[in-house]
């Protein structure tokens, strides 16, 4: 009887040792970090570290909606978010501004070393002065911080370029599969479960990255996945991902506004088997090739005129026109006044009485301010627009009547101001007008106005939910979306819709290096 209770004492000993192992099994120590921005190099602007917006620390973790306080994700780790710098799109990053950041983030990610993972949240088409590939440097440097042990999961637009060095220094990679980006938070926490599976699993970094070049470079505004082809294509990734052995895989359309060698089409799988992960790779560029052909505008595209003359005869409102070559959404400088300067000119719109058109927007902060000073139904005059990209028309001269205020925004101010049958929206900042609160915001209701006249490509979410007919114009700026007359000198050739008649590309995998 003794000896039965001396092994129930022992057993009962290894049972609460075991417990109290499991209870001080360490949670994997996750850190988040990166820097977001798309970069036209046909445009004069330049983007300083003002145009970036900031979140580090707990005000990071809580931007990302799947880390809410009940998510499963929350509790799988410990989570030390350091920075990610975010930008709307636009000219070319100062280096003094890269620098600056880098070192702020890379200074962060320092006081909470070490780390068993990193998610890195970047855009991929960034471009810095006097630098090639800014986000291969920015992961090449996160790496001399955090090392080679640490599992990076990477997230990217799916305008994104893909280089050799992002790649090899990603352990995992992903990218979005929706443009206009619907799945944005879906894709990152994409990137966060995977790398959280690997830890928590101990299966560490995959065993291989297979990359495929693919000699395509088209604009979003032909590559949406609204319809067809990219519909179809994107529609392809998920039944690659389901196969054993693969852990993700990703298409890069890539941004076709910066003259730089990693500007192309890339796709890459990332996996543990092998030939599961180079089979899926070389279906998925073939699938991409072989749709070339098809990919058109998403919207009937023509010159200005034919666009407001469709919209003059129309009887459906709102009837949207894109004016695609200053969208600021695609790195334009914003503030480009060939459009208005153009739209001025028509009899139809000088009419108080006509047809009314709502023009978002140009940046003027002289004016706003001097509209906001006058007050509503005062008469105000001055110049917006034109003080970065003069190259096409000169600053636009306004002479009206003060209709809209919106000083919700303290760091960027918006009035209205109404010549004719236009309503000019001037802010004091280049931005973009997405949704249809930034029209109500200024007592616009978009539903009741004739013709709006936007500086994008394809329509946002919210603006494409409520238009009744739309069409985009093929305008003057830094994202010029005639591609042939752009004068590309640094990328790699040839280069389809550039060269018509190249000849079919051998498609052949490329297995990255593990980051060691």
């Amino acid at each position: 009887m003794k000896r039965i209770h001396l092994y129930v004492a022992f057993f009962a000993c290894l049972l609460l040792g075991f417990t109290s192992c499991q209870k001080e099994k360490k949670l994997p120590r996750i850190g988040i970090a990166g820097i977001s921005i798309e970069c036209s190099t046909f445009s004069p602007a330049t983007s300083d570290e003002a145009a970036f917006r900031v979140k580090e620390g707990e005000d990071l973790l809580k931007s990302y909606p799947f880390f809410a306080q009940d998510s499963v994700l929350l509790t799988k780790a410990e989570w030390f978010p350091a920075r990610v710098s975010s930008a709307t799109p636009g000219g070319i990053v100062t280096r003094e501004a890269y620098e600056s950041i880098t070192k702020k983030t890379l200074d962060m990610l320092r006081e909470n070393l070490p780390y068993d993972g990193l998610y890195l949240d970047i855009h991929g088409a960034m471009s810095v002065q006097g630098l090639e590939d800014p986000e291969g440097d920015f992961i090449q440097r996160v790496r001399d911080v955090v090392g080679y042990e640490t599992i990076i999961s990477t997230s990217m637009d799916l305008h994104g370029n893909v280089s050799h060095r992002l790649a090899k220094n990603s352990d995992i990679i992903t990218c979005f599969r929706m443009a206009p980006h619907e799945d944005r938070m879906i894709t990152k926490r994409r990137a966060v479960a995977n790398l959280v599976e690997r830890l928590e699993k101990g299966l560490g970094k995959p065993a291989y990255k297979a990359w495929v070049y693919v000699p395509i470079l088209l604009p979003g505004e032909k590559t949406s996945t609204r319809v067809e082809p990219g519909k179809s294509l994107y529609a392809k990734i998920p039944q690659v991902t389901i196969k054993e052995g693969v852990t993700d895989a990703a298409i890069w359309i890539a941004y076709a506004w910066a003259d730089e060698p990693r500007n192309h089409g890339v796709v890459m799988v990332t996996g543990d088997d092998k030939k599961a992960v180079e089979e899926s790779a070389l279906f998925l560029a073939q699938s991409f090739w072989n749709v070339r052909h098809q990919f058109e505008f998403v919207a009937p595209t023509a010159d200005l005129d034919v666009c407001v003359q469709a919209a003059l005869k129309s009887d459906k409102k709102p009837y949207f026109i894109s004016d695609m070559g200053d969208n600021p959404t695609a790195g334009g400088a914003g503030d480009v006044t060939w459009t208005i300067h153009e739209l001025s000119k028509y009899k139809e719109f000088k009419n108080p009485g006509g047809k009314k058109l709502v023009y978002a927007s140009l940046p003027g902060a002289e004016l706003v301010q001097k509209a906001i000073e006058a007050g509503i139904g005062a008469t105000v005059e001055g110049e917006a627009g034109a003080q970065v990209d003069n190259r096409y028309a000169p600053p636009f001269k306004l002479k009206g009547t003060v209709v809209g205020i919106n000083e919700k925004n303290v760091n960027n101010k918006a009035v209205v101001i109404r010549m004719g049958s236009m309503d000019i929206i001037v802010t004091e900042k280049r931005t973009g007008f997405h949704y249809p609160k930034n029209f109500e915001d200024l007592g616009i209701n978009p539903l009741e106005t004739d013709i709006i006249v936007v500086k994008l490509g394809y329509l946002t979410e919210g603006l494409y939910d409520i238009r009744a007919d739309w069409m985009m114009a093929l305008t003057r700026g830094g994202v010029d979306q005639d591609l042939e007359k752009l004068p590309y000198k640094n990328i790699h050739r040839p280069m389809f819709p550039l060269d018509k008649d190249m000849a079919d590309p051998d498609f052949k995998v490329e297995f990255i290096p593990l980051s060691k």
